[in-house]
């Protein structure tokens, strides 16, 4: 009994030894032909590679052709250093060196080097040959040998332009973890073809639910090649598992940034990325010209293209110098009120603002029902409002029964803002049951704190919608009078955001 019991202990101790080998990162980020750009490394090369370890990147993707002479070599062109790959020598690629001194590398010694570190997947693509089919599904083959010759199969996944190189790969690894690269099959028949991921560019996943559609079926999504911190951001907010990109770095940075990373999930949304009108599922409008309690001079239309438009990724909302039942100017209020209301939860908008000085524009939000009664008694929270009269201020403020601004104990804080009429910036509020955090950018500058003596002081447990619209003049905006030579101004919105926990 003894000895059986020393056979198990044993079979266990190996068993947990060998379960706790590899400890691959846990992140979203693909180095895009290795980590090269930052350090000016040569793409493909080993050195790219080690750099990608050395930052803790999920994968490291590199690219793979076939010589003349059947020698398969690593390198992102058909052509090295004016050489096409798949015509000359293995002999004769040998006469050109990369810029840190380095010859290609062969598949073989790249998959040795990746070999010796545990923490980051290699992913490997199989280039489309320009020959013929047959000597592509060859390189397949050839690729597939030489993980299974290197004992490297628990580092590779593997990815592809050709669809049938990815169906190869699991007529002889039915286990390994295949993406397709194209964009030009749905996400039903990779899961019929029994593909693990879709590995397409990120403009793809832009329509019609892609990601989610994707992930229900237990696909990976992964977006390619990513390089700038809006497209990082949107991805990452809509939980795709990763992103390739040619910035490593940055990439990890955004991952620091984003709300995802602490806690939040995404609830709802409006990207911007549709043409025309704003999306009726999303958005309605408030209509009129009769001041909206601030004694405002613009008009409200209802759903006038010129006033509020869609196009090239953003919303646009423009105040115009235009004659409208009376009033002077024209101008847009969007509201979510009846489309999407909540409880709680990050709001965020990121935004460009118009310049002028009688411009008044928002992004706030409304009690829904008004649980409490009229205003002020249900609540306001301004996430961003701006006056044009005090140059790059932006203000978050909030206003209830006890705290607003007719009786002047409203409360609130300004902030100075680098650039905000030229450059994106996002502004936030984190609402939770006990305070209300507001941010521009990372940038914390505003709590209020429910004080837990009633409606009066936090009437901000009911739903609330959200409201971005541009005013002219008014109490507020218009203090100091309006200069006419502002018009037409715009206020652009990239999105708008809304998280929970």
């Amino acid at each position: 009994m003894k000895r059986i019991f020393i056979s198990a202990f044993m079979v266990f101790i190996f068993t947990a030894s060998f379960a706790q080998k590899f400890n691959w990162n846990k992140n979203q980020v693909i180095a895009h032909r290795g980590a090269w750009k930052k350090n000016k490394l040569p793409e493909n090369s080993i050195a790219a590679l080690n750099e990608a370890v050395r930052l803790g990147c999920y994968g490291s993707e590199f690219d793979v052709w076939m010589t003349a002479d059947g020698v398969l070599v690593v390198n992102h062109d058909p052509e090295f250093q004016g050489l096409k790959i798949e015509t000359v020598k293995y002999e004769e690629l040998l006469t050109k060196t990369m810029s840190n001194g380095e010859k290609i590398p062969t598949l073989e010694s790249y998959l040795q080097a990746g070999k010796k570190q545990k923490t980051t997947k290699l992913i490997l693509e199989i280039k489309p040959s320009l020959i013929s089919k047959e000597r592509g599904i060859e390189v397949t083959n050839k690729c597939v040998e030489m993980v299974k010759k290197l004992k490297v199969t628990d580092w590779t996944e593997y990815i592809s332009f050709d669809y049938d190189y990815c169906k190869r790969v699991l007529e002889l690894l039915p286990k390994a973890k295949v993406a397709y690269l194209r964009g030009d099959v749905s996400a039903e028949q990779m899961k019929a073809d029994k593909l693990t991921g879709a590995d397409y560019h990120y403009s793809v996943y832009q329509k019609d639910n892609w990601i989610e559609n994707a992930q229900k079926l237990g696909l990976t999504v992964n977006a390619w090649t990513v390089n700038t911190a809006p497209e990082m951001q949107w991805l990452l907010a809509h939980n795709v598992e990763f992103i390739t990109t040619n910035e490593p770095e940055l990439l990890f940075e955004e991952l620091k940034k984003t709300p995802v990373s602490k806690g939040w999930k995404l609830k709802w949304s409006d990207e911007f990325n549709d043409a025309g009108l704003p999306l009726a599922k999303n958005w309605s409008y408030n209509i009129g010209g009769k001041g909206w309690g601030n004694n405002e001079l613009q008009y409200y239309t209802d759903a006038d293209s010129a006033n509020a438009i869609v196009k090239k990724g953003n919303l646009n909302i423009t105040a115009l110098k235009a004659e409208k039942e009376g009033n002077k100017y024209t101008s847009a209020r969007l509201v979510t009120k009846g489309k999407f209301d909540f409880k709680y939860g990050r709001a965020e908008a990121r935004m460009i603002l118009p310049k002028g000085r009688g411009l008044w524009p928002a992004f706030w939000g409304l009690s829904t029902d008004g649980k409490y009664g009229g205003w002020p008694k249900s609540g306001e929270i301004d996430i961003m409002e701006h006056v044009g009269y005090d140059p790059d201020s932006v203000h978050g403020t909030v206003h209830t029964e006890k705290f607003n601004h007719i009786k002047n104990t409203q409360v609130g804080k300004a902030l100075k803002v680098a650039n905000p009429y030229t450059e994106y910036h996002v502004y936030a509020v984190e609402w939770f049951e006990d305070r209300m955090d507001f941010y521009i950018d990372d940038q914390k500058y505003l709590t209020f704190k429910n004080t837990g003596k009633g409606a009066g002081d936090w009437p901000f447990d009911q739903n609330f919608h959200l409201i971005l619209n541009l005013a002219v003049g008014g109490g507020w905006g218009g203090k100091k009078g309006i200069d006419e030579t502002v018009f037409p101004a715009t206020m652009k919105v990239d999105y708008v955001r809304v998280y929970q926990k």
